[in-house]
């Protein structure tokens, strides 16, 4: 695994390229090729597994998701973390945050759960493993993308400030401690799955407190809308 070997968008590379040189990456990188051609379904697809970081360059962030792993069933991971393709049915997870939408800022409710129109305005959706291997959860963990993912949040905390990082559930909060909350503002909360919603994600208001954040600190609100699937 090299910079020229893999698509990462070029803010981004500036940051990590050097990263992907260590022997843990290049283990990494050892691991993904072996289970390939062991016939392993690997998900995301190999040109997907950076497109947090396509969709939203270094610069262009205001908000950040931390999950976990991608979803592990075919079709539905594609880079983001709790999107899922257009057309593939919206997980449970991602069902309670767009009931937290709608409840927390008067949002219709999308017919999908496709997020790359976030993406695309600054919501930087990270998942902290970029890879599974179909229908085993956490099957990629430890193998070090723990280390690129860091590399990353420590980057935007040490050279940007007044972003916005929604800590969902145990997970996401330990990664939180790569965050000065001095110079961001840093929103935790349980996870939006059906296990824990119900436990303070439902009515944790964190879109709405973004937003306020972003204004007061002369950035504009983020559109948390979804357009409609046609059709």
């Amino acid at each position: 695994m090299t910079p020229d070997s893999i698509k990462l968008e070029d803010s981004w590379k500036a940051r990590l390229g050097d990263y992907l040189l260590r022997p843990e990456m290049q283990s990494l990188a050892s691991f993904l090729r072996t289970e390939k051609q062991a016939g392993k379904r690997i998900h995301p697809p190999g040109g997907e597994i950076f497109a947090a970081f396509e969709h939203t360059p270094f610069d262009a962030v205001r908000v950040v998701i931390l999950g976990q792993d991608p979803y592990h069933g075919p079709g539905q991971a594609h880079g983001l973390c709790f999107s899922v393709r257009p057309g593939v049915r919206i997980p449970p997870s991602l069902d309670n945050i767009f009931k937290e939408i709608q409840r927390d800022l008067g949002l219709p409710r999308p017919d999908h759960g496709c997020l790359t129109a976030w993406a695309d305005r600054g919501v930087l959706l990270l998942n902290s493993v970029l890879t599974v291997e179909e229908g085993r959860a956490g099957s990629h963990a430890n193998r070090g993308w723990e280390g690129f993912t860091d590399a990353a949040i420590e980057a935007l905390n040490r050279e940007r400030k007044s972003l916005v990082f929604l800590l969902w559930g145990a997970y996401a909060q330990r990664k939180g401690q790569l965050i000065d909350g001095t110079r961001h503002c840093v929103l935790r909360s349980v996870h939006p799955s059906p296990l824990s919603a119900h436990r303070g994600f439902l009515g944790c208001a964190h879109f709405s407190q973004a937003n306020r954040y972003l204004h007061d600190h002369g950035e504009t609100a983020m559109d948390w809308s979804l357009p409609q699937q046609a059709g």
